[in-house]
């Protein structure tokens, strides 16, 4: 019994933690949509299907050298997995070598 206590404890921490990043990201999303620092996810949702047919999987917004960037992850129909990197600024492709 006190392992499946650990168990619960343990699931409640990660489950937490995890609710916790959510609401900083979401936060943070919100914070540079309201200044204009970033374009709206529907306007690079929609750059992407029109460039790359398939079915979207993931989006992610993440810092890297600097620049702010979705990283998208979609099956396309060519039924691989395929991963995007755009600039969340400017809008622009960022070559990663899978396109």
């Amino acid at each position: 019994m006190h392992m499946l206590h650990k168990a619960v404890l343990a699931m409640v921490v990660v489950i937490s933690t995890t609710a916790m990043a959510l609401a900083d990201d979401a936060d943070r999303v919100r914070q540079l949509r309201s200044t204009d620092s970033i374009m709206p996810l529907a306007t690079i949702v929609k750059m992407v299907e029109a460039r790359y047919p398939g079915k979207l999987l993931d989006v992610e917004l993440e810092e890297e050298h600097g620049k702010v960037v979705y990283e998208i992850e979609f099956l396309g129909d060519d039924h691989q997995v395929h991963h995007l990197e755009i600039d969340a600024r400017s809008g622009s492709f960022i070559d990663n070598g899978d396109h």
